[in-house]
């Protein structure tokens, strides 16, 4: 099989991250991986098979007003159809909103099927009002899109008429393969058993993950459990706002902001507890991985994804989104109980299972043969 993989960065988000998986899973199953970005080569977080055949455009940047923006995604929409149509791919996979209509509009003369994939709940995050409606044109077009959750894949069907809209979960690697650098204990952080504990949380410091409202929750309940530390792995733009915020509350000497990451696994096997404290999501790896990494977790049960992965009292705790009280409570519970904490975390590895690579994988192996069959495109697509 040949496959084109296309998407704006290589850079630490979730969306790169599983693209990363799948290419790597692809080529080390012996297909011809050709992965695009809209920006420069080098700029990969996450390791890449060297079988990969790794094209960047150069052409991610701002535009100064509409007409250079136009300019822009013309200039975008060429080099992408020039990259495709050398790749000679038997299906095109295009990840992200504003990036998947630059595909489909850049392939739309090629015959190649083309699966472009939302990688967040787009009920929540806006594109603007000229990228959503390209995005119901184009969409139309699509051999397929591509979602996480049931409940986005509803609203896309309904809203945007789409009846080749399918759930395909993100995937959750092996243990062994979690980790770009070596496992172990991060530099700085590691402790022993009279260190305390460390609540942790990880993910891109912006309004969507809500970290304000997990930095308030935890100021509720720090005074009552001494022992306990909060950890927020991952930068952004909100990060000084959000140590700012720490330091009105009172609870800065107790909460520590880590920066950016390559060995989240590491991280995560010094964590008791685990938060993902998200107003919105597409389908959270940062909660997936904790899971896989048998950390007890709790979670906002927002929109969309945590209430596919936890499995309420069984294998982690759900909130109502947005709820600081509850979310408060929830973590004074676990943070006062090692009996719960080991309880939940002793089947919140299902998650290997369940959203197992091999497994998800196999869920896009029959859909990208499913789309080649009904473009007619004549070339048979070798499975694994």
């Amino acid at each position: 099989m040949r496959v084109t993989l296309v998407i704006g960065s290589l850079g630490a988000g979730g969306a790169e991250r599983v693209i990363s998986i799948m290419a790597n899973w692809w080529a080390t199953h012996g297909h011809h991986v050709t992965l695009v970005t809209l920006d420069a080569p080098g700029q990969e977080f996450f390791r890449l098979d060297a079988r990969i055949a790794r094209v960047g455009l150069g052409l991610m940047k701002d535009s100064g007003g509409t007409w250079e923006a136009l300019q822009n995604n013309a200039a975008r929409i060429r080099a992408l159809g020039a990259v495709i149509a050398a790749s000679q791919s038997d299906a095109v996979i295009s990840f992200t909103d504003t990036v998947n209509v630059l595909t489909l509009l850049a392939t739309a003369r090629l015959g190649v099927p083309v699966i472009v994939s939302e990688r967040v709940d787009p009920r929540r995050h806006g594109i603007g009002t000229a990228w959503s409606k390209l995005r119901q044109w184009t969409y139309a077009r699509a051999s397929a899109v591509v979602v996480q959750s049931e409940g986005v894949a509803d609203w896309m069907r309904r809203t945007m008429r789409l009846d080749r809209c399918e759930v395909i979960p993100n995937p959750v690697p092996p243990l062994d393969e979690q980790c770009d650098s070596v496992v172990g204990p991060p530099s700085g952080l590691a402790r022993t058993e009279h260190d305390g504990r460390v609540a942790m949380a990880m993910g891109r410091l912006v309004e969507q993950k809500g970290f304000d409202l997990l930095l308030q929750a935890f100021s509720r309940v720090a005074a009552g459990n001494p022992a306990w530390r909060l950890v927020i792995v991952g930068d952004g733009p909100a990060r000084s706002p959000l140590c700012a915020l720490a330091a009105e509350l009172g609870v800065s000497d107790r909460v520590s902001f880590a920066g950016r990451v390559h060995n989240p696994q590491a991280w995560l096997h010094i964590a008791d507890l685990f938060v993902l404290s998200s107003r919105y999501e597409g389908f959270p790896n940062a909660l997936l991985e904790a899971m896989a990494c048998g950390v007890a977790c709790v979670s906002f049960d927002c929109q969309s994804g945590p209430a596919d992965i936890i499995r309420p009292e069984i294998n982690g705790l759900l909130v109502p989104p947005e709820d600081i009280s509850a979310l408060a409570n929830a973590l004074d519970r676990l943070m006062k109980s090692d009996a719960e904490r080991s309880r939940l975390a002793s089947r919140a590895q299902d998650v290997l299972e369940r959203f197992g690579v091999d497994r998800v994988m196999g869920a896009w192996d029959e859909l990208i043969a499913t789309s080649a069959r009904r473009a007619g495109t004549g070339r048979p697509v070798a499975l694994t």
